[in-house]
């Protein structure tokens, strides 16, 4: 009896570690994963871009005259229409200049009729040979001269005329005015360094942003030319400086013919409506471009590794695990990648941790359903 005893728990023992054992080796032959069947599905990636905002007409405000400035009309930040006087140049010397114009022109007009009378005069003596045909020609010399008199006058006129006009410093745009750099008092001239006021029509806004060479390809060979592109492209979205999405969707409008030779980029444009006042110029942004992707290979940025730059996924070929190239597109949504090559529908891939797996490893699918 004390034999069996003793016999029991060895026996016991020895089943414990029998069973270990062999729970140690399937461990080692065989690894439980989730396993990622590969279809054929629809995506929509973004791409972002930054972005420089500028109104759709940005216009600075200079004098045209000299003088000093006796009348700010506008505030600062405020709307101003095409046509508004935003500030007046003292006009008291150009008034002066006006005048004495309007004079020179009468005086020019009597110099003239006075030459005419006197040609008219000697055409009738000439003909009954009381004068000479000298004194004939200095009279049709003298109406010339007249004439060109005249019209230098008239000139002189409308010149002292614009400059009396430009005494009113007006708006040729409507928009939103800067910050002013100049107070009633300045002395100003048309050649200043800093304009008068900017204004700026923010009605509408551009996005300015760059995008590469090999991106810009890309969209003419997806779309067959720029023009196709512009034409065909889907709108895009704006993501403001504080984070959030820009409520209206724009449209790109414009790319550049040509390629910075600096940087390799090819700049682009994009139209946003502003009605809210909303974007201001001189602001920044980011411009999101949509690429609708159709009956395309995607699987989870988890079932990938890399190696020398490259990317690979363990594929499951008859219960184990074989490593595999493929090319990815560089545009992804952050947690799935968009194959190009490599895998084919229907092939079975690891789903996760293809990092902690070797070359043929006995792969057994994972039962999300059992606590492992």
């Amino acid at each position: 009896m004390n034999c069996k005893k003793l016999l029991l728990p060895v026996l016991a023992t020895f089943m414990l570690v029998s069973c270990a054992e062999k729970q140690s080796e399937t461990t080692k032959s065989e690894i439980r994963y989730p396993l990622h069947t590969v279809t054929l599905s629809d995506r929509v990636l973004q791409a972002d871009y930054t972005a420089t905002i500028k109104g759709c007409q940005t216009v600075e405000i200079r004098p045209q005259v000299s003088g000093m400035i006796t009348d700010i009309r506008i505030n600062e930040g405020s709307m101003v229409g095409m046509g508004q006087v935003l500030f007046v140049i003292d006009p008291v010397p150009y008034e002066a200049a006006y005048e004495i114009a309007v004079a020179n022109v009468k005086s020019a007009e009597a110099a003239l009729s006075t030459a005419q009378l006197m040609l008219d005069s000697n055409k009738e003596l000439y003909e009954q040979d009381v004068v000479s045909e000298f004194d004939l020609m200095m009279a049709r010399n003298d109406l010339a001269e007249a004439e060109a008199k005249l019209a230098l006058a008239r000139a002189e006129e409308t010149n002292a005329h614009n400059n009396l006009s430009y005494t009113e410093v007006k708006s040729p745009v409507n928009g939103v005015a800067s910050m002013i750099p100049y107070r009633v008092g300045a002395l100003v001239s048309s050649n200043i360094t800093q304009p008068l006021v900017t204004v700026s029509d923010d009605s509408q806004v551009y996005a300015y942003f760059s995008m590469a060479e090999n991106q810009m390809l890309d969209l003419i060979y997806q779309y067959g030319s720029l023009q196709r592109a512009i034409n065909e492209m889907p709108e895009v979205e704006l993501r403001m400086s504080n984070g959030d999405i820009y409520e209206h969707k724009g449209r790109i409008n414009a790319i550049s013919g040509t390629i910075s030779e600096t940087t390799g980029a090819v700049s682009l444009r994009a139209a946003f409506p502003n009605r809210g006042r909303v974007l201001r110029d001189g602001g920044s942004g980011t411009v999101i471009i949509p690429s609708e992707r159709k009956g395309c290979i995607v699987i989870p940025q988890s079932a990938t590794y890399e190696l020398q730059d490259r990317i690979f996924v363990y594929k499951v070929v008859e219960g184990r695990a074989v490593s595999t190239l493929i090319e990815v597109l560089p545009q992804n949504n952050g947690t799935e990648y968009i194959v190009e090559s490599g895998l084919q529908e229907g092939d079975v891939i690891v789903a996760e941790g293809a990092g902690l797996i070797r070359e043929g490893t006995v792969v057994v699918a994972k039962d999300n359903n059992k606590e492992e």
